[in-house]
């Protein structure tokens, strides 16, 4: 089918919280279960959440946003599988009566328990200078993973005495010179019975073990083959590893770098780019956030998902600010020179519209405050990025979701 060589992908366009995973079902909704999504970067720090239209709520973390909509997942080698809280999610969304067919890359990095420990450890100690990690351990085994006597990834998971020997090394070997190259040797010291509990690593073993056994471990050609394809993106364009506010980062490419590389390797020929943001924006964790406001943009801001938690904090919001949200977009189109043979089609999401209510949009462009309607904020935006389609968002399932009807706005209403 012709439709096998075209592909659509969801890239948050900020520093995450854009509402990328309403949108992925939305577009989830339209493949049935002939998609699949794909996970292209990010690993368990992914919270993206997905309302049905009869209710059904859950925060994606591994699972892609399609799920309830029947698409499988898979999990690629630029995707870090955590198998204690991969479990974890199977479990929720079992109880949920939703049983996704997941598919992983033997070459996908694993987390082990060290890593989380050695992450929320060294998040404690930093104190007011944190830079506003989740403290899942994905950035850590990243790290660890560029040693090769300490790499571990999914096809290493089958042998499981090999498993527990290089677990062994990990913490025994690893840990103690990482947190020391880090600025903290003492705190090895200070929670050396988590490192050396057998117990912790037993559990993880036998973790590892239902972990192969619940997924099916493919590359991205076998698990693709036949189905409609659906990158889905983690964290955001002003994240990014390379060109993001260092050091308050993610350790992975959050834009089209992954998703150009898998889409060459797949015969791609088409790829319609969606860009997500807030009619507002937010940032969860340490590090700038541009147009930074002391509160709520709105009175009728809700947010269920990003509740304050022990490593980033409470949700901070801003004005939105066009020209950053420009360069960001245009900056990670630029990428796609690289496949002139792959057709981009690029659009805009913009959600929470709903929250704003009555009143007008406050934003920043072109060096510039103003305030404007939804609709001709709506129009101003597209404009901006050079999106004409859009997709607007006003609640939270993806019946909330619609296109943009077309209105030439007044340059009065843009003031």
């Amino acid at each position: 089918m012709r439709w096998q060589k075209t592909a659509q992908a969801v890239i948050g366009a900020q520093f995450g919280d854009e509402g990328k995973g309403r949108v992925t079902d939305h577009y989830a909704a339209e493949a049935g279960c002939d998609g699949i999504v794909i996970r292209f970067n990010g690993g368990a720090q992914a919270g993206h959440t997905v309302v049905t239209p009869d209710g059904l709520r859950h925060v994606f973390s591994h699972v892609g946003s399609g799920a309830f909509a029947g698409a499988a997942t898979f999990l690629s080698r630029f995707f870090v599988s955590n198998p204690i809280l991969f479990l974890k999610e199977m479990a929720i969304l079992a109880a949920k009566g939703v049983e996704p067919a997941i598919y992983v890359d033997p070459q996908s990095p694993v987390t082990t328990p060290y890593d989380m420990m050695i992450n929320q450890i060294v998040e404690r100690e930093r104190g007011g200078n944190r830079h506003g990690s989740c403290g899942v351990g994905f950035g850590e085994t990243i790290e660890r993973n560029l040693t090769p006597a300490y790499a571990l990834t999914v096809a290493d998971l089958a042998d499981l005495s090999a498993l527990a020997a290089k677990l062994d090394a990990i913490r025994r070997d690893y840990a103690p010179v990482r947190l020391a190259r880090l600025g903290f040797a003492d705190a090895f010291v200070r929670n050396a019975d988590l490192f050396r509990s057998d117990a912790i690593l037993e559990h993880y073993v036998a973790d590892a073990q239902r972990f192969v056994e619940t997924v099916a471990v493919a590359d991205a050609r076998t698990a693709t083959r036949g189905r409609h394809l659906l990158f889905e993106g983690a964290q955001g364009l002003l994240l990014d590893q390379d060109r993001g506010f260092f050091p308050h980062v993610t350790r992975s490419n959050t834009g089209l770098r992954n998703v150009l590389t898998l889409a060459e390797e797949l015969d791609l020929e088409r790829l319609e780019v969606t860009y997500a943001t807030r009619a507002y924006s937010t940032r969860h964790g340490a590090g700038p956030l541009p147009r930074e406001l002391p509160e709520k943009p709105f009175p009728g801001v809700v947010d269920a998902t990003n509740v304050p938690n022990a490593y980033q904090g409470t949700l901070r919001f801003g004005w939105l600010d066009l020209d950053v949200l420009r360069d960001a977009i245009a900056e990670d189109l630029a990428d796609a020179v690289r496949l002139p043979g792959l057709s981009i089609k690029t659009r805009l999401a913009i959600t929470c519209l709903d929250q704003v209510g009555d009143e007008k949009v406050t934003y920043y462009s072109g060096g510039m405050w103003r305030r404007a309607s939804i609709e001709a904020f709506v129009a101003a935006v597209s404009r901006t990025v050079g999106a004409s389609d859009v997709l607007v968002g006003f609640g939270v399932d993806r019946e909330s979701i619609t296109w943009r009807v077309k209105r030439r706005v007044k340059l009065s209403e843009l003031l």
